[in-house]
């Protein structure tokens, strides 16, 4: 029951005649709408004559294509004529006014739609945005998304022509090279798919989905759809057996409706895989059924004749009538153990449900006085409006396509102010969230929160249902510690423009003398002296070295960020001396701890003990006479005073790309005296799961130092363990140690 391509949704079976295919259109279209077509193929054919899209497909049958997918999406005359026209702008100097003439204003008003957002492929590579500095063109680049989100916003039948037209590319991609094919796979998986979720669109969302791991992970592809077919014949008799059992015991329990087998889509499959850490034969939804009746009361009423007739699956029932997903999808999930002891998934839901989760928006499109939509309509596309509603808060930054690609992809929360209205947040937000996306004043004046009557830590995680109050000061304003993405202050994008926004316009020399002292604290964990700071301003991206004070102090720049680049504008002096191992590296094994040592194979490697490299450290290896390969930090102090005559022994050496090592390191806090300071240390080592070897402590006067050997994963566990230590209360520094 594998379903790449919906039966509801023609391939235009590679049309070329277009007046065969007008034919076949005239159940669905009056004579009129049928005369509107014919009209816009009459402009189309000799402008995309000797034209081909990159997969070969000439661009006449590609349009006729796309606009096939709509009508099975039950889309009017006007939005399928606009398909047919979607690429006339590439050819006509004066088109707007040509179309506008022939065809109307909402036909021409599609059509300047759908080359706005021709600009959504410049949003598949979103992270290359956020590299700091890199201002220019990313002002460019949130004007382009402006201009799209404005498209989608004015109509909506814009995004449905792209996602239609995106899907008949997907169908023939087989003829672009593999580089076009991965590119439009990528972007169809990052942007078109989660789209369509979004909007509700699910029978193209499960197309695009499957089509896109084709070509992303065919070897992966293929045996899911192996595996699929060696029990076809099997399964789908087994189907049949239950749909026949179902139908009969619902005419007895007087419920009318309609009962069918589900198709499983391949993308689906794995991603449950992936997800439950689950084997092909472990999966229990392979064998799925749905049942569609009248209204929800039947819903609820075949639900307890199915689970009357089989055991339900604990954990397994989803109530998305009472509860709708984000994307306003809604319907009851079971799963129960069904005839011959087989695991078995049901859907049940009603016809309008049903239509509503096929094609979202397209269901409530309805042409009425000036082909205007109806309320429902509205409410589905209020986010987008939502995220243009914000603009004038991150006009400046890269937030409102981050914003963009998180609303996207992430799931909801659902809490309650305390006057029971519901507020629906990112999931993982926190109080902070919720005060920012309540007011901006009431975010920046927030202190504490309550939740269901208790307070609780800022960065608290809020869960479904909770009821949350905001503790407010009169004169208060962000914390900059609310923008260290390692303390989880901050979940929300929006929530963290406001607070970018706030500190961007303060006082400049503040700024700089706080990312001054911000720095000077980095270079005191990452245990250097002092580096070239023009260039690490260079290597953030910045003119000035005045400028990238000021956004780390405003928190553009993240402590990640800066750890990192110092790491890469100090390497030791005698690098260079460094060998090359060129002729080598045909063959680089990785060592059993998970570093490759260029040009090494089948040798001991041991973490040296004087520097304690921890992934994600710039390392080398030095070959010892008996232990191997001793793996060093670039700036230990053995390394950058190795005499000339044993530099040969140097290797280069790299994390690789499946480390999973457990390193030591080491480091020191700095802190006034109190009692009970060991133990919140201690106590926070627990809670952030780090194990600590070795702890010692020295008190002078009322300054205690304290050590600890601590086993950390990785540079990015070390750096958030260090933030917080110095959120401890008496706590002055907290640095690793050389």
């Amino acid at each position: 029951m594998v379903s790449i391509r919906s039966k509801s949704f023609p391939s235009a079976a590679d049309y070329t005649d277009t007046e065969a295919w007008l034919n076949e259109l005239a159940a669905q279209f009056t004579p009129n709408e049928i005369g509107l077509l014919r009209q816009a193929c009459t402009m189309a054919a000799p402008l995309y004559s000797e034209q081909h899209t990159l997969t070969g497909t000439p661009l006449l049958q590609h349009a006729i294509g796309a606009a096939s997918i709509l009508i099975g999406m039950r889309m009017d005359a006007e939005t399928v004529a606009a398909t047919l026209l979607h690429a006339v702008a590439e050819y006509l100097d004066d088109w707007h006014a040509l179309v506008e003439s022939q065809f109307g204003a909402n036909v021409a008003s599609l059509v300047e739609g759908i080359a706005r957002m021709e600009q959504i492929h410049q949003f598949s590579e979103i992270e290359q945005l956020h590299a700091p500095g890199n201002t220019g063109d990313q002002a460019q680049q949130i004007e382009s998304l402006r201009q799209m989100l404005l498209a989608m916003v004015q109509d909506i039948r814009v995004v449905l022509i792209k996602l239609a037209e995106r899907t008949q590319t997907l169908r023939h991609l087989s003829g672009a090279s593999r580089e076009q094919q991965q590119r439009i796979a990528r972007e169809t998986r990052g942007i078109f798919a989660p789209l369509a979720n979004r909007l509700g669109v699910w029978q193209i969302k499960w197309e695009l989905e499957d089509l896109a791991l084709r070509y992303l992970e065919p070897q992966l592809y293929k045996e899911i759809a192996r595996l699929l077919d060696e029990r076809r014949v099997d399964r789908e008799q087994y189907i049949d057996d239950v749909l026949a059992h179902l139908r009969q015991e619902l005419l007895q329990a007087d419920i009318k409706g309609e009962i069918s087998g589900r198709p499983k889509h391949i993308y689906s499959i794995i991603n449950k895989m992936r997800r439950k850490h689950l084997e092909f034969s472990e999966l229990y939804d392979i064998r799925a059924v749905r049942i569609l009746v009248d209204d929800v009361k039947d819903c609820y009423a075949a639900l307890g004749l199915v689970h009357h007739l089989w055991q339900p699956i604990p954990g397994e029932f989803d109530d998305y009538i009472a509860r709708p997903k984000s994307n306003g999808y809604r319907s009851l999930h079971t799963a129960v153990i069904g005839p011959r002891g087989l695991a078995l998934e049901v859907q049940i839901r009603t016809y309008d449900m049903h239509l509503n989760s096929e094609l979202g928006v397209a269901a409530h499109w309805r042409y009425k006085e000036g082909g205007k939509p109806d309320s429902k309509f509205e409410e589905k596309i209020a986010w987008l409006r939502q995220i243009l509603a914000w603009k004038d808060e991150v006009s400046d930054s890269g937030d409102l396509l981050e914003q963009f690609k998180s609303e996207l992809f992430q799931d909801k929360v659902f809490v309650l102010t305390p006057q029971g209205k519901v507020i629906d947040l990112p999931k993982g937000s926190t109080p902070i969230d919720f005060a920012y996306a309540l007011h901006t004043d009431l975010g920046h004046r927030t202190r504490g929160a309550k939740v269901d009557g208790s307070i609780v830590p800022l960065n608290t995680r809020l869960q479904n249902g909770q009821r949350v109050e905001i503790l407010t000061s009169k004169m208060g304003a962000p914390s900059r510690d609310w923008l260290n993405p390692i303390l989880g202050y901050l979940q929300s994008p929006r929530a963290r423009a406001k607070v970018r926004h706030w500190f961007k316009y303060q006082n400049f020399e503040e700024n700089v003398a706080i990312g001054r002292a911000k720095l000077d604290r980095e270079f005191h964990r990452a245990g250097v002296g002092s580096v070239n700071q023009e260039k690490l301003a260079q290597k953030l991206h910045y003119n000035r070295l005045e400028d990238l004070l000021a956004a780390i102090g405003r928190g553009d720049v993240s402590e990640h960020q800066i750890a990192l680049a110092i790491q890469e504008t100090m390497p030791p002096k005698p690098a260079e001396a460094l060998p090359a191992f060129t002729a080598r590296r045909t063959h680089v094994p990785k060592a059993p701890s998970g570093i490759v040592v260029e040009g090494i194979g089948n040798l001991l490697t041991n973490l040296a003990k004087c520097c304690k490299p921890a992934p994600q450290d710039v390392i080398v290896g030095y070959v010892t006479r008996e232990r191997g390969v001793t793996i060093h930090r670039q700036t230990c102090t053995f390394v950058t005073r190795l005499p000339e005559e044993r530099r040969s022994r140097l290797l280069q050496a790299r994390w690789g790309a499946g480390a999973n090592l457990v390193a030591s390191v080491d480091i020191e806090v700095e802190a006034h005296d109190r009692q009970g300071l060991l133990r919140d240390i201690s106590d926070l080592f627990v809670r952030e799961k780090v194990n600590a070897t070795k702890a010692n402590t020295l008190s002078r006067g009322n300054l205690a130092m304290m050590q600890f050997s601590l086993e950390i994963t990785d540079l990015d566990q070390l750096q958030r363990l260090l933030a917080l230590i110095q959120q401890v209360p008496g706590v002055i520094a907290a640095r690793r140690r050389e």
